[in-house]
């Protein structure tokens, strides 16, 4: 295991701690909601969000309470995203995280409220984090929130879904992904940055550059892995896009062409941390991981 590999075992590990203490406990009530919602946020994913906001907190001082709230409440949102997407309405899939989807074991009705509590929940955590100065804190919440909506991952998906069956260019393709995968890996790295009081507007700037190329990277990735992958290694239904006759950026310029344009984006993502010094090692890892990734 590499020194890469080794920090994200222990970033993910430290992800899973916060939300086990952030989610409400299945001892509440209603015991069945805060059962599926601990059920679809614990033990699985690459925790990718979490890992962004706390690669990018190393570039200075970070508030550590303000980082592991930011980590909590990305990953919230994320999970909440995931439940949705996999519903009938929706992707209609039956497998996540190498387990049954919220759906399939809660029922639609459950899984609905689950990715709606996991959502409000998300700024619940953020905004107990008073560390900050409230200005600083308030853009956090900005942040997420845009990033959530739907100028930002929801307005994406609504894309998505309106364009199934269809052929899209490939401005129109990145303007989808840049809202629907790109807006919440962009504001994971923006809430890192917030958490740290020094890091200037500037700063904030080209992280934002570096998660923009880094977000389509990921998204050009998951379309090329959709169709190299089997289930049990991504841990969800391979070829599903296929399948559903979404588009992709393997549809749209084949399987080789889409990598080579993923390992051009993620140097360009590189590019962009120039001013940053050896800090930054972990968002350049990250970046070349993305690409890397068999999941």
């Amino acid at each position: 295991m590499n020194d890469l590999q080794l920090w994200q075992k222990r970033v993910a590990a430290q992800t899973e701690i916060i939300l086990q203490q952030k989610l409400p406990q299945i001892s509440q009530e209603p015991v069945v909601l805060h059962e599926a919602m601990r059920y679809s946020a614990l033990d699985g994913g690459k925790r990718l969000r979490p890992l962004l906001v706390w690669a990018a907190s190393q570039l200075g001082d970070s508030v550590q309470a303000a980082c592991e709230a930011a980590m909590a409440a990305v990953e919230c949102i994320h999970v909440y995203s995931l439940v949705h997407d996999d519903m009938p309405e929706m992707d209609n899939d039956q497998l996540r995280r190498g387990k049954p989807t919220c759906h399939v074991q809660f029922g639609d009705a459950v899984a609905l409220l689950t990715g709606d509590a996991l959502q409000t929940l998300a700024f619940d955590i953020l905004s107990a984090a008073t560390e900050l100065p409230a200005e600083r804190q308030l853009k956090m919440v900005q942040v997420l929130a845009k990033a959530s909506g739907s100028l930002g991952m929801a307005g994406g998906q609504a894309i998505d879904l309106a364009n199934v069956g269809k052929d899209m260019k490939q401005p129109a393709l990145e303007q989808m992904h840049g809202l629907k995968t790109g807006a919440l890996i962009r504001a994971a790295v923006q809430l890192g940055g917030l958490s740290c009081p020094q890091i200037t507007a500037d700063q904030l700037a080209r992280l934002d550059a570096y998660a923009a190329k880094l977000g389509l990277a990921f998204q050009v990735i998951d379309d090329v892995l959709d169709c190299e992958a089997d289930t049990a290694t991504l841990g969800k239904t391979a070829g599903k896009d296929a399948d559903n006759n979404k588009p992709t950026y393997v549809k749209l310029m084949g399987l080789q062409a889409a990598r080579k344009y993923a390992e051009q984006l993620v140097r360009e993502a590189v590019t962009e941390l120039a001013v940053f010094d050896e800090r930054a090692q972990y968002l350049r890892q990250l970046a070349e991981y993305v690409v890397a990734r068999n999941h």
